[in-house]
């Protein structure tokens, strides 16, 4: 199939496949006109991409184990646990920060609110 068929099939972009195929996630056969002919195991390659990008995952961390989880399925492979261990770390640290921020605003709110003048007696 074509990149545009294969991107009206997935909702995914053309510009986004072609990346893809840049990154070395999806490896379409080209025509001797240049074009891309994506294969029909295609379709599914870039909807798991999709799906791992969801979960926050650098196309570098996918492609270290992407092949594998296609062929056996995610349970079999060893590669992706600690990318989801890493991950998750991230996110963690990322809801430290994001809680901390939260608080110092929560404080300046307060602080602000604290010195301005009542408004009594009407104006």
């Amino acid at each position: 199939m074509k990149i545009g068929e294969l991107a009206r099939r997935t909702g995914v972009s053309v510009r986004s496949l072609r990346y893809y195929d840049e990154q070395g996630l999806v490896k379409p056969l080209r025509q001797e006109n240049g074009y891309r002919e994506y294969s029909a195991l295609a379709e599914e390659q870039v909807r798991t991409i999709q799906f791992y990008l969801s979960l926050g995952l650098s196309t570098d961390q996918i492609s270290s184990f992407l092949h594998c989880v296609l062929m056996n399925k995610e349970a079999f492979c060893s590669e992706i646990l600690p990318i989801y261990r890493q991950k998750l770390e991230e996110i963690d640290q990322q809801i430290n920060q994001l809680s901390l921020i939260k608080a110092n605003l929560k404080d300046r709110i307060i602080s602000i609110l604290a010195e301005q003048p009542t408004n009594e007696g009407g104006n």
